[in-house]
């Protein structure tokens, strides 16, 4: 069994249809994928049947804030982007692509910490899974 290392991880992002680059100052990423199932048992059966239906998916992304670091400038709400996640690092192992709409950027920071952000994204036609490259 391979192991991977988070702080190998890298976050590539652009507006849709650009070239995607690396966000800097990642503390951790995540894809969730989900499919819908609809109920297809019908009357006499004594277990529930299931067909599978549509897929959906979202990303999240978490940084430490960086004003001048144009890859994090790109996630403003409502933003068309394209993504790249390499979960073992670029050239290892997998890394799953697609395109999203931002849905949620937040900042924040207190009087004895750092500035953070946090970006989720609507996944929109699906999350692909290749090889890292």
């Amino acid at each position: 069994m391979a192991i991977a290392k988070g702080s190998s991880g890298v976050v590539k992002i652009a507006i849709h249809d650009g070239t995607v680059g690396a966000v800097g100052e990642i503390r951790s990423f995540s894809v969730d994928e989900t499919a819908d199932t609809l109920d297809v048992t019908t009357m006499g059966a004594t277990a529930k049947s299931y067909l599978n239906s549509l897929t959906d998916g979202t990303v999240t992304v978490d940084a430490l804030w960086d004003s001048a670091d144009a890859q994090q400038l790109i996630f403003d709400v409502g933003a068309h982007v394209d993504f790249e996640i390499h979960p073992e690092g670029v050239g290892t192992g997998k890394m799953y692509t697609g395109e999203a709409f931002v849905t949620s950027k937040t900042v924040s920071g207190s009087y004895d910490g750092i500035v953070e952000a946090s970006f989720s994204a609507q996944v929109s036609g699906g999350v692909t899974e290749a090889a890292s490259s």
